[in-house]
């Protein structure tokens, strides 16, 4: 009897031991400055800033950098697959892309860094963007987000929450 109970507590442990290696934590993601997720934890409207932004852009988007930013914003590609100027097929056959595609990541990653500035959270923020809003025309943010004027109207109005001013 004791024989048993010995076996079974020594089961337990080697059972508890394979959950204690299991579990892994999850390593902090190196951002390369002026990568699309660079951006979104550090936004910035210096001149300077800018004319970076616009080189990155002209060089374009590597497809590395373009993953990553889906990976940090927890997001998957088919959600922005209706915003970005490119199919999602024709982008996994690149490995830099196009000035129009490159663009828009960097909207999307400046809006991203804007709304978690914002917002008390990620999930908050994404919750926002697939909210109809009145002052949008009952619209869903992230569904004018495929043009550069509803990138504007956006933006607009995240930093009216911002600000507090409510139209």
């Amino acid at each position: 009897m004791n024989i048993k109970a010995d076996t079974e507590n020594s089961n337990i442990k080697k059972a508890s031991v394979k959950v204690r290696v299991a579990r892994k934590e999850k390593k902090p993601q190196r951002l390369i400055k002026f990568s699309p997720s660079w951006v979104v934890v550090n936004s910035n409207d210096a001149p300077e800033f800018k004319m970076e932004l616009i080189g990155r852009i002209r060089e374009g988007v590597k497809k590395s950098d373009w993953k990553q930013l889906i990976r940090f914003t927890d997001s998957t590609e088919k959600e922005f697959e209706h915003i970005l100027p490119a199919s999602i097929s024709s982008m996994q056959k690149r490995t830099v892309y196009g000035k129009e595609t490159s663009e828009r990541i960097y909207e999307i990653a400046k809006l991203f860094g804007l709304g978690y500035e914002v917002f008390d959270s990620k999930e908050d923020f994404k919750k926002w963007l697939i909210t109809p809003s009145k002052t949008l025309g009952n619209k869903i943010p992230f569904e004018l987000l495929d043009s550069s004027f509803g990138f504007e109207m956006v933006e607009n109005e995240i930093t009216r929450i911002q600000y507090n001013v409510y139209s």
